[in-house]
């Protein structure tokens, strides 16, 4: 079904491996438009609750883009990567289920990206960020450089982007850029665990946090408006036999049994 990307399915949890070892699993025209699909399949599957996005192996997660596909792009052809690659990554961003990053190893320049596009991340020990991209005479293009400063702030985005320093994932989790970090051998197990946990809440509820959460981040003058959204989903929810089924579950004293509706 996909040339660059391995998927499996397995209680509600779908696992997406970009699956380009001999590159890395660098970044191509091919794997976003193989990521692009796969998301489709993400939003319209009623049978997948969560995803987790990792990279094939055990060094790295995606090293980055592929540069031998746009070393010799022009301004208008870079632009179209750009906004080509923003989309696919808004897409993931934007996931009424939660996405998370299972990263492995490296996860520079467009892996990083990626990863950050995901809901929250969790990583291995050997798991290394970094967006180099100045080393090429360039800049993040994936919305790096908007997403790194929403997650660690703007002195030490600033710092990373301007002297292309690879962190760690210890000073990664210190930054607070990852949530988690454990054995490249329990990483998925990890990951699995707490999307267990997530699958195990109301659906719709969980769409509605996405949502409110992505607009609290995009920008401070954009408050009043995240809290009028948090206001019209709060009030959704009463519209759900989820609501109902959790209050009534509460009272009751025994465990919800949500159905998204």
């Amino acid at each position: 079904m996909y040339s660059t990307l391995i998927t499996n399915l397995n209680d509600g949890i779908l696992t997406i491996t970009v699956n380009r070892p001999d590159k890395l699993n660098a970044l191509n025209k091919n794997v976003f438009d193989d990521l692009d699909k796969a998301m489709d399949e993400v939003y319209a599957n009623s049978e997948i609750k969560s995803v987790i996005i990792t990279g094939s192996g055990t060094k790295s997660f995606v090293a980055g883009a592929d540069i031998a596909e746009f070393s010799s792009f022009k301004k208008e052809e870079a632009t179209h990567l750009s906004i080509r690659g923003q989309q696919v990554f808004f897409k993931i961003e934007n996931c009424p289920k939660p996405v998370v990053a299972a990263v492995n190893g490296f996860a520079l320049g467009g892996g990083c990206e990626l990863a950050m596009a995901c809901h929250f991340r969790i990583c291995s020990e050997n798991a290394k960020f970094g967006q180099p991209e100045v080393n090429l005479g360039l800049i993040p293009g994936y919305g790096g450089t908007q997403r790194l400063t929403q997650l660690i702030g703007k002195g030490k985005s600033m710092e990373l982007q301007m002297t292309a320093q690879i962190i760690d994932a210890n000073e990664a989790l210190q930054l607070k850029l990852v949530n988690h970090v454990t054995t490249i051998e329990n990483l998925l197990s990890k990951t699995t665990e707490i999307l267990t946990v997530i699958n195990s809440k109301a659906p719709i509820a969980i769409s509605k946090i996405i949502d409110c959460v992505n607009i609290a981040v995009v920008s401070e003058n954009n408050a009043v408006s995240g809290y009028e959204k948090e206001a019209n989903h709060f009030s959704d929810c009463f519209n759900t036999e989820d609501m109902k089924e959790g209050t009534t579950a509460f009272l009751e004293k025994r465990k919800a049994n949500f159905t998204g509706k």
